[in-house]
């Protein structure tokens, strides 16, 4: 598939300059009109390499314009895309140290939205700063809950005294005794790039959630994946130590129903697991693009554990980007089979998907769907 503006290059190499100005001042990259529900997406880029490539949540490879330094590729994707991506030149990608467009590995410089992740100062092995260009077609769905209100009072973020970092939110203006707990893997991150904080601001003064107390454990880079594995020795950190020191020390999470656990990808995975294995702690798990696909040499091993343990009253929110579909056991298709299993075995299970990658940018727009799934004042 190629963009009409292309094509008319491909008869004419010698208008690239022309196209390219115009391509400056109105941005990549092109989205232009297609059928039903679709647009035509042709990302752009003008330099010397060998290849160039889109990658995160979409994976293209450009080709140049034969005779030109232009480089394009166009897709059909759907209207209401949301996700991130960078350019890759010449390597193995990775996500770009800085927002100035220019390296083997960058932003869209074109395109003025980008995600920051910022270095976890805490973290030895994360000591710069992320980013990513950010693509929100026109019919993307919008994101309420995100930016700071005027007249929504925020709540407070302490440190807890425990061996593991835990990051304390209290809503503003209620007192942390009696109210449920959220428990949050990758708290650095939710913190900073998803705006948790924000949207449980948010959430709370207009009423869609009742108050929590949210716990954010950090995670850092060495230690990440062996902790958010089930049976690691996170879920005994979380429900033997965390939780205790919450109702004794805020009179928060007492009544273990009322309690939700939270996590994307592998976190996911580890909120997961951890209610199925303490029912009595959780009563619902919010689990984006849930690493379900677990472990490598035994795919699925807590999908199938689910039709042997004991019913319990556990409410499950899982969401996943459609995108998200590489690998044998392809993030889409685990998904679907977890909430399966888990309405054969009775669970109440809220599922969506959306149309974008394995990324922050939907990420932090459907936790807020999630909670309000799982703990809102109608659910």
């Amino acid at each position: 598939m190629l963009s009409p503006q292309i094509a008319r290059l491909l008869d004419d190499p010698s208008s690239v300059d022309a196209f390219w100005e115009q391509v400056t001042a109105s941005g990549t990259p092109l989205v232009e009109p297609w059928r039903d529900d679709s647009r035509l997406v042709t990302f752009l880029w003008r330099g010397q390499a060998r290849t160039t490539r889109v990658w995160w949540g979409l994976d293209v490879e450009l080709d140049r314009l034969t005779g030109t330094n232009l480089w394009h590729a166009t897709r059909v994707v759907p209207s209401d895309l949301v996700t991130m991506y960078c350019l890759v030149h010449d390597g193995d990608p990775t996500l770009p140290t800085d927002d100035s467009g220019r390296g083997r590995v960058h932003i869209d410089a074109l395109n003025p939205a980008r995600l920051r992740f910022e270095a976890d100062p805490a973290d030895p092995d994360d000591n710069i700063d992320q980013w990513a260009s950010v693509i929100a077609l026109p019919d993307a769905p919008p994101e309420p809950w995100l930016a700071v209100r005027p007249g929504v009072p925020a709540g407070s973020l302490t440190e807890a005294p425990l061996s593991r970092p835990v990051t304390v939110y209290r809503p503003a203006g209620t007192p942390a005794d009696g109210l449920p707990v959220l428990v949050i893997f990758d708290g650095w991150t939710a913190r900073t790039a998803q705006h948790v904080p924000t949207i449980l601001d948010n959430l709370i003064a207009a009423g869609e959630i009742p108050p929590v107390v949210a716990l954010f454990i950090d995670s850092y880079a060495a230690t990440r994946d062996a902790l958010l594995t089930p049976g690691s020795d996170m879920g005994a950190f979380v429900t033997g130590t965390l939780l205790p020191w919450a109702r004794e020390s805020l009179g928060a999470g007492v009544d273990g129903r009322a309690n939700i656990i939270a996590g994307s990808s592998r976190g996911g995975l580890a909120a997961a697991a951890i209610a199925l294995d303490a029912p009595s702690d959780f009563g619902a798990v919010i689990s984006q693009s849930g690493s379900f696909w677990w472990p490598e040499d035994d795919p699925g091993r807590l999908i199938r554990s689910v039709a042997t343990r004991p019913p319990a009253d556990l409410r499950f929110y899982l969401d996943v980007g459609t995108f998200e579909t590489t690998g044998e056991l392809s993030q889409v298709d685990v998904n679907r089979s977890m909430r399966d299993a888990l309405r054969r075995h009775g669970y109440s299970v809220s599922y969506a998907e959306y149309s974008g990658g394995h990324d922050y940018v939907n990420w932090r727009r459907t936790f807020a769907d999630g909670l309000i799934a799982v703990a809102g004042v109608h659910a």
